[in-house]
C-alpha cells in the first residue's frame, strides 16, 4: 500500500505485527478451520466504513458480528483518502451531530479504548467564500452550526492569510474558521476501529472473497 510504503520501516513492522496478531487470514490457514458456519451480522469490506460498522455494532452489544475483507484492511479506497475531519458545513442537525461525534471519537475515544492512535491532528479548518452570495450562505450555515455546538467564527481575508500563508486571498470575501477540526490518518483510524471491534467481540477475516449472497 502506498501510504504504508511511505512510512518508516518501524511503523510498517508495527502494522504487520498488529495485523498478524489480530486478523484471521485464508492465506495462512485453511478457511474451513476458522471461518464460522453462521453469523448474526456479516459485514463485507474492511475499509474505514466496514470497520466502523463492526466497531459500533459490537460496542452496542450485538453478538456474532463478523467482517470479511477480500484482501487486507484498508487495501481498497481507504488508504488514499484525504483524512479530513471537519464539523462545519451541514444544515442537518443529525449530520452535524454525527460529525461532532466522529471528531471526538477519532481524537479521544478510540485511542483511549484501543491504545492505537488515529493520527488525529488539530490543524483547524477554513471554508472560503469568494463571492457575497457564498458569504451569506456560509453565515447561515455558521449560525446553525453554532446552535449545534460547533465553534465556528467568521474571519477576514487577512486573517485567512495569517492562518494559512500559502493561500492567495485577492478574491476572498471571508473565511469561516473552526479551530478544533483537523485531519486523521485513514489507515490508522481503520486499524483502531478494527481493534476496537475485536475488543467488543467482532471477528475480522482477511483474504476472504464473497462471491454470492
Amino acid at each position: 500500500m502506498f501510504i504504508v510504503k511511505r512510512l518508516s520501516s518501524h511503523f510498517c513492522s508495527h502494522i504487520q505485527r498488529f495485523r498478524s496478531s489480530c486478523f484471521f487470514s485464508s492465506q495462512a490457514n485453511n478457511v474451513d478451520d476458522f471461518l464460522p458456519n453462521d453469523a448474526s451480522i456479516i459485514i463485507i469490506g474492511g475499509g474505514i466504513i466496514g470497520t466502523s460498522i463492526a466497531y459500533h455494532l459490537a460496542k452496542m452489544g450485538k453478538k456474532n458480528v463478523i467482517l470479511l475483507e477480500k484482501d487486507q484492511l484498508t487495501s481498497g479506497t481507504t488508504w488514499h483518502a484525504a483524512g479530513l475531519c471537519n464539523t462545519f458545513g451541514s444544515l442537518s442537525e443529525t449530520q452535524t451531530e454525527i460529525r461532532k461525534y466522529t471528531r471526538h471519537l477519532y481524537e479521544h475515544i478510540l485511542e483511549e479504548e484501543t491504545g492505537h492512535s488515529t493520527g488525529f491532528i488539530r490543524t483547524g479548518f477554513i471554508e472560503l467564500a469568494t463571492n457575497k452570495d457564498r458569504v451569506e450562505e456560509f453565515r447561515r450555515v455558521a449560525a446553525f452550526n453554532r446552535k449545534c455546538g460547533v465553534n465556528v467564527e467568521e474571519i477576514t481575508a487577512k486573517q485567512v492569510k495569517e492562518l494559512f500563508p500559502l493561500c492567495r486571498i485577492d478574491d476572498i470575501e471571508a473565511g469561516f474558521y473552526v479551530p478544533d477540526d483537523g485531519r486523521v490518518n485513514p489507515v490508522d483510524v481503520t486499524m483502531s476501529l478494527a481493534k476496537g471491534a475485536q475488543k467488543y467481540g467482532a471477528q475480522i477475516y482477511e483474504n476472504i472473497t464473497v462471491d454470492n449472497i
